[in-house]
């Protein structure tokens, strides 16, 4: 595939979302697409044609609808793109103005994400202590999976694919983060870390005991 010069002036993230683009012609004739957005970043993205032969030439500016919240936002065509035998596949968009919220939420889950990710680099290369670096790894670990879940949702909703067999990944998730809870907690009592006279042992002994009385049960 041969890709016309882009400006990227922040990190692209991967998603589908359905795109609907209207343009005006040099002669004042209005042309309509549909397209789905392949990549984003905060100043813009790639949207790839959906059974279309008319495509706006470079520079064109749009008019850009999100299908899935139905917000609307202006655009710039930065570039085309082609594949090897140079029919187009898409353009490459400029937001004008640059407007995170335009993608919905798929994006800014990937970018937090992302960013979260950034963080806990940045943390194991500085002088953090190794119970704390834990903790937070494990935090982002379960953030980013959940995350994953709420994407995989979204983009099998506006699919029209089935949404059900998510929630296993979920609850597979739930009880992947308890055990690891579990185990910490563990950890915690053999090296003198919590207390003995804390408040909390006594409701996490409860639940401890209600949560083995529920699993008796699938037996």
């Amino acid at each position: 595939m041969r890709i016309e010069k882009e400006r990227r002036r922040s990190e692209r993230y991967q998603l589908v979302i359905p795109i609907h683009l209207k343009w005006t012609g040099l002669r004042g004739e209005e042309y309509s697409a549909h397209a789905q957005a392949r990549e984003a970043n905060l100043h813009g993205g790639f949207l790839e044609f959906v059974d279309v032969e008319k495509f706006p030439p470079d520079g064109t500016e749009l008019e850009l609808t999100n299908l899935v919240s139905g917000q609307k936002t202006k655009a710039r065509v930065s570039a085309i793109r082609r594949s090897s035998q140079d029919a187009p596949l898409g353009v490459a968009v400029e937001l004008v103005p640059p407007k995170e919220d335009f993608w919905g939420l798929t994006f800014q889950l990937r970018r937090s994400t992302g960013e979260l990710l950034k963080l806990e680099h940045g943390i194991k290369s500085g002088e953090i202590d190794p119970y704390v670096l834990r903790e937070f790894r494990d935090a982002v670990d379960h953030i980013r999976k959940t995350a994953w879940a709420v994407q995989e949702w979204k983009e099998r909703q506006v699919l029209k694919r089935d949404t059900a067999t998510v929630i296993p990944l979920l609850v597979t998730e739930r009880i992947r983060r308890g055990t690891q809870l579990y185990e910490a907690l563990a950890t915690d009592l053999r090296s003198k870390n919590i207390h003995p006279d804390a408040a909390e042992i006594e409701e996490l002994t409860q639940a401890i005991e209600k949560l083995r009385e529920e699993l008796k049960q699938l037996h």
